[in-house]
């Protein structure tokens, strides 16, 4: 193993070394070292490095045994000179003073007492199995040069343990050159990769303005000590010896078994030998408890300034969004997740967030509204104090994420259970998705200062407390690591959300709601109960843990319709005019009715919950229609688009087509939908409904349906750890557990018996801003500043682009390429593009769009932000002399292209002929074609940026004119 790392070791300072490529856009001319890189590394890992040297050794031990050898060795490559030069620089290695000095440390380890037992040959062929196998898995590297070095090195350690293993008179029959060869380069890269650690960490400390505590010598003592260590303790001579012996056998002890890394050891041992009395104190009254000794040594010497302000369990948006207060108030944060990417449940969020009343005085809302409707969805277990924190603080959180995180929340739709339009979601993608990614941008904006730290595929596995039940820390483990380590801090924040996807015999489900075991879910398989089992360890409260969500609608997948997972169908398909069919054809419910209130009208259909109101395990889920009409569809055109990517829901032309993709009678859905319109029409239903949108068009026969078939699901936990109004965690009996808080999903009481939709981003923002603003924030004398917030950084002045100027930017020495609306000079970068300068010189002058989200996501961008030269606006530069696309189009002449056959439509002051492309629109022809011989600019932004215009340009006819 420690050969292994050593080579890991020795990779990784090649690349913190070599980080950043020569760039004329960066002004680099040579390959340049990145400090930060190489210390974030290695700070908390020195047994990394300790491996490298360890490693060098076996090499340099194995050079000494085979210098006989090698003295003599012939090197005949057919270059005399080249062969002659060789000669004396191996000769001067052998003679070199290193191989010399270290002869005893060279002698204190024996390879003959090796595999002596009665297995021995089995553990031979276990220790050249595990160099052929890594050797085999460097086959799959692509990079050739990488396989290349690694395959040297992994020669180089194979030559070495063969020179070691075997008696020196068979070195010379038994070496081959290409050996010899890989075994020299190995110590040589070995060599250079031990200077290299003196190099950059001179570099990180030089690089800006963060440097090293001042060091002073002591003459008395001849050891290291700090300037501003206090008087020593004042004890008799033979005491404070012993006393500086018990501090340093601890120390030695702890960092043996893990517990100190090479810094905190280093501090701790001059503290002692300077007799800090703090150190020798902890030794006086602690020097029989390791343990309690390790406790109490936290709060001496420097560790508590290194030590991050919280530890922070789990990554979703209540993590993410304590996390970033603490670092924006200037604090240092750890954040632990246990799968490989961050985000949770909160990236699969789809539906919004519920916010009142920011920019939302047209749609009458009030905060006593808002309150109403989420006390009355919490129904008897609602706790007013929760939620009227909620509430109060919505406004605030999504200002917050709107201006301080970066989310565009411009659009808000009613959810089911509101009574008015508050829930705020993205004009361009999924609320939870969008959210996650900008705050993950945000927070990781401070991992090059080192204010925050983040850990994934590791799991908290205790957390740690003191004597008197404050928890100090947390002890986890990392996938692939033995064993467990510790990590301490002033306070940790659990936001590790519910546990509705843990079906196990003793899960919190199985124990609270066993009757739910069968029924299908939404949250991911990581969902467990995590945060409420180590919590509850130390006697944390629990409130409404029999309350679980059934969410109404759950997406079945025609193609694997019993698979336990279903993907949510957002509350918004609801929300813009979605409505619900049985299996009989008939409505059965106000499907902006609450989550339970729907649930149960499903659930219903089941005659033992018709009559006893509890699910039967052992019953079959119903399943249901979902439908939505053209108008409800684009107004919720992003969420069906992916849904229909996806192929959970389904276009269809007519009443017919949707009848038959729903089994159902065409008579009986017609009936259906026509009493719908009835109903919208006289403004209520006969279950209660009131507020109708999306709405069929009144020729049914010729209506674009989306239909997809639902059921419903579990999707969130009410209960959890028991919290109060500011996320402190509480014992049964009402008290705090100093130094332990909680944010989310794994706390219970704020959504009562149950959750409003829109609310759980609400509830993760609000509870975890109140969290990360609370915790104290310790003074460092450290300068590296942070990233600014997005208002505060410099931004590169832009200016509008037309495409005919785009055009004229085609070629290697000038490359503009469009993507996503904006345009790029990528002329120098093309040199340095991984896949080649062609396929970006390719696409020169033109909008790369297509081909660029083929491969990347669009967050690569942020990297491109200073080649940006301005929007695309398609159609605003002038066309050739002459030209038909650029002539004058009367209002008069527009209105006479007014049928399906011949469909022109203006957009933006520009006229287009789109009659071809009305049958290939997403939408339905129809939407194109009712704005056959107008002006559609007022529908088309409803629903569109200016940019999709790009689209159509082909079809561009003209420049409309009033005469």
């Amino acid at each position: 193993y420690r050969l292994l790392s050593g080579l890991h070791t020795s990779t990784t300072l090649s690349i913190a070394k070599n980080y950043y490529a020569p760039s004329k856009r960066k002004g680099r001319e040579n390959w340049e070292p990145n400090p930060s890189y190489f210390m974030e590394k290695f700070e908390h890992h020195p047994e990394y490095l300790r491996n490298l040297h360890f490693s060098y050794v076996v090499l340099l031990r194995a050079l000494r045994k085979a210098s006989p050898f090698l003295e003599k060795y012939k090197i005949q490559t057919g270059n005399i000179v080249e062969d002659e030069t060789a000669t004396i620089l191996l000769k001067r290695l052998l003679d070199s003073a290193i191989l010399n000095s270290c002869q005893n440390v060279f002698s204190a380890f024996d390879e003959s007492v090796m595999f002596q037992k009665e297995n021995a040959d089995s553990l031979k062929g276990n220790f050249k199995g595990v160099f052929h196998n890594v050797s085999s898995i460097l086959d799959c590297v692509q990079c050739q040069q990488c396989k290349l070095h690694g395959k040297m090195a992994m020669l180089g350690y194979g030559t070495a343990l063969k020179i070691l293993f075997l008696p020196e008179n068979r070195l010379a029959t038994s070496l081959e050159r290409n050996e010899i060869v890989a075994f020299i380069n190995t110590i040589a890269k070995f060599s250079n990769s031990i200077r290299e650690i003196r190099e950059l960490t001179s570099e990180y400390w030089q690089g800006g303005d963060v440097r090293p505590p001042p060091l002073s010598i002591s003459d008395e003592h001849e050891i290291i000590t700090g300037p501003s260590l206090p008087p020593a303790i004042t004890t008799s001579d033979d005491d404070s010896i012993a006393l500086v012996d018990t501090a340093i056998g601890l120390v030695a002890s702890l960092s043996r078994e893990g517990h100190l890394d090479s810094d905190r050891e280093t501090e701790l041992v001059q503290m002692a030998f300077a007799r800090h009395p703090d150190v020798l104190i902890l030794a006086k009254h602690y020097g029989a408890d390791m343990e309690k000794f390790l406790t109490m040594s936290r709060f001496v010497g420097s560790h508590d300034i290194h030590e991050p302000d919280a530890i922070i369990v789990g990554s979703g948006l209540a993590g993410l969004s304590a996390a970033l207060n603490i670092l924006d108030r200037g604090g240092k944060v750890v954040i632990i997740e246990k799968e490989h990417l961050l985000g949770g449940n909160s990236n699969k969020a789809s539906s919004g967030i519920n916010a009142c009343c920011p920019n939302n005085e047209t749609y009458g809302d009030y905060l006593e509204s808002f309150k109403a409707d989420t006390i009355r969805s919490a129904g008897e277990s609602a706790r007013p104090e929760l939620i009227e924190v909620l509430i109060s603080n919505s406004h605030e959180a999504v200002t917050w994420l709107k201006e301080r995180v970066g989310v565009d929340l411009s659009l808000r739709a009613q959810l089911g259970g509101h009574s008015h339009k508050r829930t705020h979601r993205p004009s361009n993608g999924m609320a939870g998705a969008e959210i996650i990614y900008a705050m993950q941008k945000a927070v990781r904006a401070y991992e090059e200062s080192g204010r925050v730290e983040i850990l994934v595929d590791t799991r908290v596995t205790r957390l740690l407390t003191d004597d008197n039940g404050r928890v100090y820390g947390v002890e986890y483990q990392t996938a692939g690591e033995t064993g467990t380590k510790e990590m301490t801090t002033a306070n940790v924040v659990l936001a590790t959300g519910g546990f509705a996807a843990d079906r196990s015999t003793d899960s919190y489900l199985s124990k609270h709601r066993p009757e739910l075991m069968g029924m299908a879910a939404t949250a991911g398989p990581f969902s467990t109960g995590d945060g409420i089992s180590l919590a509850t360890s130390l006697g944390a409260g629990t409130v409404d843990m029999d309350k679980v969500q059934v969410h109404p609608t759950g997406w079945v997948d025609p193609k694997d319709p019993t698979n336990p997972s279903k993907i949510l169908a957002a509350e918004l398909m609801r929300g813009v005019g979605g409505i619900l069919i049985n299996s009989e054809g008939n409505r059965f419910c106000d499907e902006l009715g609450t989550r339970a209130y729907v649930t149960d009208q499903m659930l219903s259909h089941d005659p033992y919950y018709a009559k006893e109101k509890k699910w039967n395990r052992n019953s079959e889920v119903p399943t249901f229609s979902l439908v939505l009409s053209s108008s409800a569809a684009q107004a919720g055109k992003k969420h069906v688009d992916l849904y229909t990517h996806k192929g959970l829901l389904h276009r269809l032309e007519g009443l017919k087509a949707l009848a038959e993709f729903m089994g159902q009678d065409e008579d009986k859905v017609r009936s259906t939908l026509v009493q719908y319109q009835l109903d919208a029409s006289h403004g209520k239903d006969e279950f209660g409904k009131t507020s109708f949108r999306g709405v069929p068009a009144t020729d049914l026969d010729k209506e674009i349906f989306f239909a997809g078939t639902v059921t419903p699901v579990l999707h969130y936990c009410m209960g959890g750890i028991t919290i109060d109004t500011e996320g402190n965690v509480l014992d049964e009996n009402g008290h705090k557990i100093q130094g332990l808080h909680a944010a989310g999903e794994v706390t219970g009481g704020v959504h009562g018996d149950n959750r409003l939709g829109g609310n759980s981003l609400l509830e993760c923002t609000v509870f975890g801003t109140i969290v990360g603003k609370k915790l104290p924030i310790r003074t460092r004398n450290d300068s590296r500043s942070p990233h600014p917030p997005p208002e505060e950084a410099k931004r590169k002045e832009l200016r509008d682009v037309s495409t005919a100027e785009l055009q004229r930017h085609n070629t290697p020495q000038d490359c503009w390429v469009a993507i996503f609306g904006m345009v790029y000079d990528l002329t120098d970068f093309a040199d340095e593009h991984p896949a080649g300068a062609k396929s970006i010189h390719d696409l020169a002058g033109t909008d790369g769009t297509a081909a660029f989200e083929a491969v990347h996501s669009a967050g690569l961008l942020n990297e491109f932000e200073d080649d940006r030269i301005g929007p695309l606006v398609v159609a605003s530069a002038p066309s050739p002399e002459n030209s038909p696309r650029d002539r004058s189009v009367s209002i008069t002449e527009l209105q006479r292209h007014n049928t399906t056959d011949d469909c022109w439509v203006a957009f933006h002051g520009d006229v287009f002929d789109m009659t071809e492309f009305a049958k290939q629109h997403p939408g339905g022809s129809h939407l194109i074609q009712d704005l056959a011989g107008s002006d559609g600019t007022d529908r088309f932004q409803s629903i569109h940026k200016k940019g999709k215009l790009r689209l159509v340009d082909e079809d561009r006819v003209g420049t409309l004119v009033e005469t």
